[in-house]
C-alpha cells in the first residue's frame, strides 16, 4: 500500500465514531430475545450472541449511550459479524429509533468462519424520497438471527459510525410521535394504561390525551391496531401498540383521544406480538377500554373511529366486526394496507363479507389498499368509502406523518365524520 493509501485510510478510521465504549457487562445490553448474550469490553468492544431457543428471529440490542449517540453529522452505522457456528446464519443489523417512521437494516448471509462489514446507512429513504428515521432518535443497535439453527453464535465487533454530511434537518411539516412515558393520562403526554382487571398482568394499551385535552369536555375516539411482528430488509414492525402512529397522524395530536391497542390473551395476561392472540379476548378488551375512555377521560361513545395497519387493518374486520357487541362501538373505520378478506390469519373474503354486514357506522376510508379486491366487502357495508394512494412505496405508516395529499384527505375525512369535540 502506497503512503498516501495508508494516510487515507488511517485518516477514515480516525474519523470513524465507536459506538460501544460505554458498555462495561452484559447487564449494559438492551432487549434479549431467545439469545445467551456475553460482551467484552476490551479493544472497543465486542458481542457474542448465541440462539437458546427456536424463533423465526432471535436478537440483542446495543443500546445507545446514556447522553445519546451524536449521529446528526454521520451517514452510516457499521459493524463487523463473524459466524462462529458450524450452519450459515442469516444475520441482521438493525437501526433503532425512538417514536421513529421506521428503522433501517442491512441483511446479509454469513458462512461458517466467515465475517461480513454490515453498514445501514442514516441518510436512507423510502422510495419515495421520504427520510426513514432522524439519526438524532437512534436508541440503539438491534443484532438479528433468522430462523437460526440450535445455538447458532456470531461475534459483533467494531460497532461504529462513520462517514460525514451536513446535519440532518427534520422535513418540513413532519410530525414527531410523542414519547411513551410513565404516569397517568393528562393532556399531551402518551403513556401506558392498564384497565383495573389487568393489574399483574402484561395487558396494556397506549392511551393519549390531545394536547388542547380539558376536563368535562367531550372528545372523538381514535382506536389503532398495530401490524404483525414482521422484520425483513424493508420493515420493521414489532407487533406492539407502542408503534401505532395512525392516529396521531390523522389529528396531528389535538381533537381527539388516541388508544393504541393490543391483541392479547386473557389467559396467559400477555400481548400477542404474532397473530390474534385470543380473538373474542381482543375484541371484549376493546369494548371495555372504549367505555373506560368514555368514564375517565370524556370520549365520546357515539364518535369511535376504528383504524389500523396491516393486521390492525385486518382486524377492523376480524375483531371489530366480531360480535354485535363490539360491531356497535364504530362510526367509521380506516384501514391500511391489508384490509378483512384477504385470507391472512384465517380472514377469509366470505367471513369478511358475513362480518361486514355487523358494520353500523358511516363511512370507511382506505390508505394503499385496492378497491377492486376489496369491492364485496365495501358492498356489503353498503356505506361511503374513500381510496386514496400514499405513494409511499413500502409497508410502513410513515405517510402518516407528513403532509402528503392522501394524509390531509384522511384528515379532512375524521374531521367530516366526527366533526370535532364538543367543548
Amino acid at each position: 500500500m502506497s503512503l498516501s493509501l495508508v494516510g487515507a485510510a488511517e485518516a477514515a478510521e480516525s474519523a470513524a465514531l465507536p459506538l460501544a465504549t460505554h458498555l462495561k457487562s452484559n447487564t449494559d445490553l438492551g432487549d434479549l430475545h431467545s439469545v445467551g448474550a456475553s460482551w467484552n469490553h476490551e479493544q472497543g468492544g465486542s458481542l457474542s450472541l448465541r440462539a437458546t431457543a427456536p424463533d423465526l428471529n432471535v436478537w440483542a440490542t446495543i443500546p445507545a449511550a446514556p447522553d445519546g449517540w451524536d449521529l446528526a453529522t454521520r451517514t452510516a452505522i457499521e459493524a463487523t459479524i463473524t459466524n462462529e457456528g458450524p450452519e450459515p446464519t442469516e444475520v441482521g443489523l438493525w437501526i433503532v429509533a425512538d417514536r421513529g417512521w421506521e428503522s433501517i437494516a442491512d441483511y446479509g448471509r454469513v458462512e461458517p468462519g466467515a465475517s461480513r462489514n454490515f453498514i445501514c446507512p442514516l441518510r436512507q429513504t423510502f422510495p419515495d424520497g421520504t427520510p426513514k428515521l432522524d439519526p438524532q432518535r437512534v436508541t440503539g443497535v438491534r443484532v438479528m438471527l433468522r430462523k437460526p439453527v440450535a445455538n447458532a453464535t456470531v461475534t459483533v465487533s467494531h460497532l461504529i459510525a462513520t462517514g460525514t454530511a451536513e446535519p440532518w434537518q427534520r422535513p418540513t411539516g413532519r410530525l414527531e410521535l410523542p414519547p411513551i412515558e410513565a404516569g397517568p393520562p393528562t393532556a399531551g403526554r402518551r403513556v401506558r394504561y392498564q384497565l383495573p382487571e389487568d393489574t399483574g398482568t402484561g395487558i396494556h394499551c397506549l392511551v393519549y390525551l390531545p394536547r388542547d385535552w380539558e376536563p368535562g369536555d367531550a372528545y372523538p375516539l381514535i382506536i389503532e391496531y398495530p401490524g404483525n411482528i414482521f422484520f425483513t430488509p424493508s420493515c420493521y414492525s414489532t407487533g406492539l401498540p407502542d408503534q401505532c402512529a395512525i392516529g396521531y397522524g390523522m389529528t396531528k395530536g389535538t381533537g381527539a383521544i388516541w388508544v393504541s391497542l393490543p391483541f392479547i390473551d386473557r389467559a396467559a395476561g400477555t400481548i400477542a406480538e404474532n397473530g390474534w392472540g385470543n380473538p373474542d379476548d381482543t375484541a371484549d378488551y376493546a369494548t371495555n377500554v372504549v367505555e373506560q375512555m368514555g368514564d375517565s377521560f370524556g370520549g365520546d361513545r357515539r364518535n369511535v373511529v376504528l383504524t389500523g395497519f396491516s393486521r390492525g387493518a385486518i382486524a377492523c374486520g376480524f375483531i371489530g366486526l366480531r360480535n354485535d357487541r363490539v360491531a356497535a362501538i364504530w362510526k367509521a373505520f380506516h384501514l391500511c394496507q391489508h384490509f378483512d378478506g384477504d385470507g391472512w390469519g384465517g380472514a377469509t373474503m366470505e367471513a369478511a363479507i358475513g362480518r361486514a354486514g355487523r358494520f353500523r357506522g358511516v363511512s370507511v376510508f382506505h390508505t394503499d389498499n385496492s378497491e377492486e379486491m376489496v369491492r364485496s366487502v365495501t358492498e356489503a357495508m353498503n356505506v361511503p368509502t374513500t381510496f386514496v394512494q400514499s405513494d409511499l412505496g413500502a409497508h410502513s405508516t410513515a405517510m402518516f406523518l407528513d403532509d402528503r395529499d392522501s394524509t390531509e384527505a384522511l384528515r379532512r375525512w375524521f374531521i367530516d365524520v366526527t366533526g370535532g369535540h364538543d367543548q
